[in-house]
C-alpha cells in the first residue's frame, strides 16, 4: 500500500528552478553589451529624428500616424491601401532570419532580440543591487526582513522605471515625439496613450523581469523550428566532447594526460541565461549568446589549456578537428542559396515597387443592387463608386473617360451633386470619392456583360491610370 501511495504522490514533471546567470567577461559578453547599447540608443533617439516632407506633413522621420492613417519611414510614406508593403517587410524579416540561422545559428536570439536585450538589462540591475549569482541565490533563500524588502523593492522600482521607459518610447512612434513626450510626463496625454504604455511596459516588466528564459523556451515559436534552419555547416555553440571527455575535477598545474580538458567546473551552466548544459549538445533552449564560451575560455586560461573547448563553430569543423582534417566555413551552399535568392527577390520587388510609385491610385466598385438600370429610351446604365487616391501634396485635376464600349457616355456626380462632367478635382494627400454612371445603347452591349476601361488623366502632367471594369447587361 505504501508503494502504491508513493506512486500516486510522485510528481509527473519537475518544476522549473529560477535561473541566476553568473557574471562573465570576454568577447561575446562585450559584443552583447555593445549591441544592447546600440539598440537601446536607437530605440530612444529614433522618435526625435526629423525629416522634412513639406508644409502640412509630419516631420518625424519614423512615425505611424494612426489618426492620419499613414506610416512614415524617412522618405517612404505608406498608405492603408499599400498594406502589401507590410507583407513584404514581414517576408524580408522571416527569410532574413532563416538565412541568418543557416549561416550563424541563433544570432538574433542571443544578441538582438528585445527579450534578450531587456533581460540582460534587468539582470544587470539585479546584480548591481543584490550581487552576483551566489549572492542572489542566498538572497532568495533568506527569510523576509526589512533589509530584504528594501533591496527587493529597489530592484522592482528600477525595473518599473525601465519598463515604463520602454512603454513610453513605444508610444512616441505613434505621435509627434516632441509634443507627445511632455504631454505624457505632465499627464495631459489621451487615455489610449497611457493604456498602450501600460500594456507594452507591463509586458516588458513581466517578461524580462520574471518570465525570462521561459519566453525563449516555451513562448517563442522560433525555438521550436530552429533546427530545421541549421545544417552541419551552420555556426552554432558547440562542445568538443572528443577533447573534453572524460571530464573530472582538476586543480591548476595538474597533468591532463589520459583525461579530458573539461574540469567539470559548471561555469558554462552557471552563466547560461537559459540554464542549459551545452556539453549535452545543441538544445532547443540554447539562444546562441556565447556566454558559455567566455566562461570556458576563462577556465582554460587558468589551467594553461587551449581555448575553444566550447566554441562558436560548425559540426563539420568539430568532426574535422577530431580527425585532424581541414576546417573552414562554407557560407555558400544549397540551403543558403535558396534563402539568399528568395530574400533578393522580395527585396528587389519591394524596391522596384517603391521606385515606380506614381502617387496616384484608382479603385472602382461596381454597383451590386441593381447591377444595371434600363432607362426610358432603352439605354442601359451602370453605376460605379470611383475612388481616386491622390498621394501628392497638391490639388490635382483629372479628366475621366470610358473606353471599350461603343456609344458609351460617362456622367460623374461629385460631392456637391454636380452632373454631366468628366473633370474631377481631388484635394492634396486625400481620397476623392465620386459616383460615376456609364450609359450605353442596348444594341452595343449585346445583352451581355462587356469589359470596359476607365481612363483617368492628370490635366497638369498628363499622368494616366487605366482601370479595367465590367459593364453589366440584361443577360448575365
Amino acid at each position: 500500500m505504501a508503494h502504491m501511495e508513493n506512486r500516486k504522490t510522485k510528481a509527473l514533471y519537475a518544476s522549473s528552478a529560477k535561473i541566476h546567470p553568473r557574471k562573465v567577461s570576454g568577447t561575446f559578453r562585450t559584443v552583447k553589451w555593445a549591441v544592447v547599447a546600440l539598440l537601446l540608443a536607437f530605440w530612444h533617439l529614433a522618435p526625435f529624428l526629423r525629416w522634412d516632407r513639406g508644409p502640412g506633413a509630419p516631420d518625424q522621420a519614423i512615425l505611424v500616424d494612426m489618426a492620419g492613417r499613414r506610416a512614415y519611414f524617412f522618405f517612404i510614406e505608406i498608405w492603408p491601401q499599400e498594406v502589401y508593403y507590410l507583407t513584404g517587410l514581414l517576408m524580408i524579416a522571416a527569410i532574413g532570419l532563416f538565412l541568418m540561422s543557416a549561416l550563424a545559428g541563433r544570432l538574433w536570439c542571443g544578441f538582438a532580440c528585445w527579450q534578450t536585450v531587456y533581460t540582460d538589462l534587468f539582470v544587470a540591475v539585479e546584480r548591481a543591487i543584490i550581487g552576483d549569482r551566489n549572492a542572489r541565490i542566498a538572497f532568495d533563500h533568506q527569510p523576509w526582513s526589512a533589509a530584504k524588502a528594501l533591496r527587493k523593492g529597489a530592484v522592482l522600482v528600477v525595473w518599473l522605471a525601465i519598463a515604463a521607459s520602454c512603454g513610453i518610447w513605444f508610444s512616441l512612434y505613434f505621435g509627434d515625439a516632441l509634443t507627445l513626450l511632455p504631454q505624457i510626463v505632465t499627464g495631459r496625454a489621451d487615455p489610449g496613450t497611457y493604456i498602450a504604455i501600460a500594456i507594452v511596459g507591463g509586458g516588458c516588466f513581466l517578461l524580462a523581469g520574471f518570465a525570462r528564459e521561459q519566453v525563449c523556451i516555451y513562448m517563442c515559436p522560433y525555438s521550436r523550428f530552429q533546427s530545421a534552419m541549421f545544417d552541419e555547416h551552420s555556426l552554432i555553440i558547440t562542445y568538443e566532447s572528443w577533447r573534453g571527455e572524460p571530464r573530472a575535477f582538476a586543480r591548476p598545474g595538474q597533468d591532463f594526460t589520459g583525461r579530458g580538458h573539461c574540469v567539470d567546473c559548471l561555469a558554462c551552466i552557471q552563466c547560461c541565461p537559459t540554464g542549459i548544459d551545452i556539453r549535452n549538445g545543441n538544445q532547443l533552449a540554447c539562444i546562441g549568446c556565447g556566454l558559455c564560451i567566455d566562461a570556458c575560455d576563462t577556465v582554460m586560461d587558468k589551467f594553461g589549456l587551449p581555448r575553444g573547448l566550447i566554441s562558436y563553430d560548425s559540426v563539420t569543423n568539430i568532426q574535422a578537428r577530431e580527425s585532424g582534417g581541414k576546417t573552414g566555413f562554407r557560407p555558400i551552399r544549397p540551403r543558403t542559396l535558396v534563402y539568399g535568392t528568395a530574400l533578393l527577390i522580395v527585396v528587389a520587388a519591394m524596391v522596384t515597387s517603391l521606385a515606380r510609385r506614381t502617387g496616384l491610385d484608382v479603385n472602382i466598385l461596381h454597383e451590386r443592387s441593381p447591377l444595371f438600370v434600363q432607362i426610358s429610351n432603352g439605354d442601359i446604365r451602370n453605376g460605379y463608386t470611383y475612388k481616386v487616391l491622390n498621394m501628392v501634396r497638391r490639388d490635382r485635376t483629372f479628366t475621366v473617360a470610358v473606353a471599350g464600349l461603343d456609344g458609351a457616355k460617362l456622367e460623374v456626380l461629385g460631392n456637391e451633386g454636380q452632373a454631366e462632367k468628366s473633370e474631377i478635382e481631388v484635394p492634396p494627400d486625400s481620397v476623392g470619392t465620386f459616383r460615376v454612371y456609364v450609359t450605353a445603347p442596348e444594341a452595343a452591349i449585346g445583352g451581355k456583360a462587356r469589359p470596359i476601361t476607365f481612363l483617368l488623366k492628370d490635366t497638369a502632367d498628363g499622368q494616366e491610370v487605366h482601370s479595367p471594369s465590367l459593364f453589366a447587361g440584361p443577360e448575365q
